[in-house]
Formats: structure tokens, C-alpha cells, sequence
């Protein structure tokens, strides 16, 4: 039974208006049509479709998903049909959808970010740009972008420069001083924030003494890093003027609403979708019950609450 018509459950994020604050996390939710049978696409806040490429991707090889003791680690590697297949086979069953479409984008240079965003800007039915600052800089030795600040925005300033899109930026957490990186792709042009991407962690095989995952290392996500997104989601809402996203760790309504009153305007349900593919609509059924519980008349009334 939906609810939602009680409460205004409408947000703002960086230029575009959503009709809820709950989207899917990029990487965890395919590119919408793999859940077209177990969830109501329509019912959703916005939709953020996986990484893409300028080329297809094949990713890491196998092992590249581990359970762990509270979440998971993935090395997937990023793996994408590319941006012209992409165009081609998946935007048409997007665009027939309700909810706000973003694309992730990555890319191994900074030409390659701000070539993709020239690509992605001509689609109507792409509402928004998400850009996944965690990749490699190859020109750098590896280091990812979004660790310096100065790369984050060099990144952001070119895609910016190629697009007239809303532009989300989602944050490394791998880092020392989250606000600093987050200050610098404001500054860069970003129209929200979306935090945090995945930790770096690893398992180990005891029995083989060998990495579990071919990568050696992978990203850590789910509950496990919820006070680690919950904290810096925090943090970085006391620092910019933009909308925040939060991310990392949500599994029922009680955590986004966490996220909500630290600062978020919205939030994006990544991992829940592996253990329960119906997690985005139980979220927000459970959004609109604590609303209507405690007689809150709308969830942005809740944005930043914190009291301390």
C-alpha cells in the first residue's frame, strides 16, 4: 500500500526536482531494466544508470565479489557496454521511464571524461551526469582522481565545460580531508555531491593464503560503512552550498533518514539491492511511515535537522 500521497516527499538535487528522495546507487542496479520485474522503476526518486565508458569494458577477471562480515567487496572493474552500445540498446527502455535518469561516467584521462560528457549531452532523456571520480588517472601513475583536489577538479571543470547538464560528483572516501575535495569540485562547476564511493579493503583465503579476489584488493560497501558515509556526509553538508547525496550503507529507512537529518538531500540504495531487490520501494514505504508517525509534513523538513 503506498502512502505517498499524505507527505510531500519531493527534494531538490543540483537543478532537477525529484519526485522522492530515494535513487539506486550506479553499479548495483544495472541499467534499470534487470529490475523492471522486481521493483516499481516508476515509483523511484531517480534512476543512476552504471559506469560508462567511452569503450566497452570487460572488468577484472574473477574472483571480483566477496561477501564479507557486514557488506561486500566488489573489483568488478568497471565493466560497461560503452557509451555507443549504451545509446544504442539501453537508453530507449530508459527513456520511456518517469524518474530522472543519470549517467555515471568514468574515465582513464581527463580528455576521455570530457569527450563522454560531450556525448551524454545531447540525450534528452538523460536528466543529469554523475562522475565517478575514483578511477585511475593513467597520466598520473594510477593515482585516482579523486583524491587531490586539484585533479577532482580538473575533472569537473572539463566536463563542465562540455555539457550543460546538472553535474553530480561522487566522492572517494579514500582520502584525508573529504571537505577539501568536496570545496574543490564545487568550486569546479559540480551541481551536487554525491558521498561516499567504496573503501578499499580486502579479503585473504586462509586455506590458500592468496587474495580472495583476482584484484587483490576491492571496494568495500554496505552497513559496514554506513558511520564512515553517515560522518563525512556530515561533514561535507556543513561545507558547500550544493545539494548532498548520501551513499554508503543504507539498508532500510531508518539509514536514509540518518543520512537525511546529517545533511543529505537525497539518498542512493547500492548494496540493499544485491540482498533485496525490492530495498529502493521498502525504503521509500518507510520513509512516508516515519513521516506520517511523527506527523512531518515533508522530508525536506528533515534536511540537515541535526541538532547538537
Amino acid at each position: 500500500m503506498s502512502m505517498s500521497n499524505s507527505v510531500n516527499l519531493r527534494v531538490d538535487v543540483g537543478k532537477i526536482t525529484l519526485p522522492n528522495p530515494v535513487m539506486t546507487a550506479s553499479g548495483t542496479f544495472g541499467y534499470a531494466a534487470e529490475f523492471e520485474t522486481l521493483v516499481d522503476l516508476n515509483r523511484l526518486g531517480g534512476i543512476i544508470v552504471k559506469g560508462l565508458s567511452l569503450n566497452p569494458s570487460f572488468g577484472n577477471p574473477p574472483q571480483r565479489i566477496v561477501e564479507t562480515a557486514c557488506g561486500m567487496l566488489n573489483a568488478i572493474g568497471l565493466q560497461n557496454v560503452g557509451v555507443d552500445a549504451f545509446i544504442r540498446d539501453k537508453l530507449p527502455f530508459l527513456a520511456r521511464l518517469t524518474p530522472p535518469v543519470w549517467v555515471n561516467l568514468y574515465g582513464r584521462t581527463i580528455d576521455e571524461y570530457a569527450a563522454l560528457a560531450e556525448r551524454v549531452d545531447t540525450l534528452d532523456a538523460i536528466a543529469g551526469i554523475e562522475i565517478n571520480i575514483s578511477c585511475p588517472n593513467v597520466k598520473a601513475g594510477g593515482v585516482a582522481f579523486g583524491v587531490v583536489p586539484s585533479a577532482a577538479a580538473q575533472v569537473v571543470g572539463a566536463v563542465r565545460q562540455r555539457t550543460a547538464k546538472p553535474l553530480m560528483v561522487k566522492l572517494s572516501p579514500n582520502v584525508t580531508d573529504i571537505t577539501e575535495i568536496a570545496r574543490a569540485v564545487e568550486g569546479a562547476g559540480a551541481d551536487s555531491i554525491s558521498l561516499i564511493n567504496t573503501i578499499t579493503g580486502m579479503a585473504i583465503d586462509l586455506n590458500t593464503r592468496k587474495p580472495v579476489l583476482a584484484n587483490i584488493v576491492g571496494g568495500l560497501s554496505g552497513p559496514a560503512i554506513k558511520p564512515v558515509a553517515l560522518r563525512m556526509v556530515w561533514q561535507v553538508a556543513q561545507v558547500v552550498d550544493v545539494p548532498v547525496i548520501g551513499v554508503g550503507g543504507i539498508m532500510n529507512a531508518r539509514d536514509a533518514l540518518e543520512f537525511v537529518v546529517a545533511g543529505a538531500s537525497a539518498v542512493q540504495v547500492g548494496t540493499a539491492n544485491f540482498i533485496n531487490p525490492g530495498a529502493t520501494i521498502d525504503i521509500l514505504d518507510g520513509i512516508t511511515a516515519y513521516l506520517n508517525e511523527h506527523k512531518i509534513e515533508a522530508v525536506q523538513d528533515l534536511i540537515g535537522s541535526l541538532s547538537y
